[in-house]
């Protein structure tokens, strides 16, 4: 027999945040078996607050081990990886004029994630814009769409690149971060207006 675990959201946790995980228990040819399985954490980061359903609580940022069992079987100890809880996130000036110009480029667009734990880096922002007047696809985002926050500052940022073609008034931008969970961020999304000048 061996014992299969599949843990929720890629393993990751925020602290102070509860996560349930799951698992059966398989017999020599791969298939499940009815056997109650039973949890428990090797490390205080996180703490099993039942064991017959497995669901913990993350009590520090950093890393857990979490095992499963039934009867004198043990699982392999899995990974948890527990991420600082985001807060927030903010931003300094949302508002950036642009002079237009063979090649037009925005300042940058930046948020700063605040976490309770530590630095909330190698978080995801997706960002996203609309024109007005919408005159198509007349700009684009530098790097792209979807940034990751710095694992020493937490900040993130993109810039609005002028494309060939009609030049809009404005672009309005927004910035989203979710938590772990898919839940949004509170303050998220933030908005920025970005205007083109001649």
């Amino acid at each position: 027999m061996a014992i299969e675990i599949v843990l929720p959201d890629s393993a990751r946790v925020e602290a102070t945040d509860t996560f349930r995980p799951s698992g059966r228990a398989l017999n020599g040819l791969g298939d499940s078996v009815q056997a109650q399985l039973y949890w428990s954490s090797l490390d205080t980061t996180l703490t099993v607050l039942d064991s017959a359903t497995g669901v913990s609580l993350a009590n520090a940022v950093g890393t857990a081990r979490l095992q499963a069992r039934t009867g004198r079987l043990f699982s392999n100890p899995e990974v948890v990886n527990i991420l600082a809880r985001l807060d927030s996130i903010q931003t300094g000036d949302a508002k950036d004029t642009v002079f237009v110009s063979a090649d037009s480029l925005s300042d940058s667009l930046r948020v700063q994630a605040v976490a309770f734990g530590g630095i909330a880096g190698g978080r995801r922002v997706v960002y996203a814009f609309s024109t007005f007047p919408d005159t198509g696809a007349a700009v684009t985002l530098v790097p792209n769409d979807t940034v990751f926050t710095s694992p020493a500052t937490g900040i993130a940022a993109v810039r609005v690149r002028l494309l060939p073609g009609p030049i809009p008034d404005s672009v309005i931008v927004t910035a989203t971060m979710r938590h772990v969970n898919g839940t949004v961020v509170p303050h998220s999304p933030l908005t920025f207006v970005v205007e083109f000048r001649p």
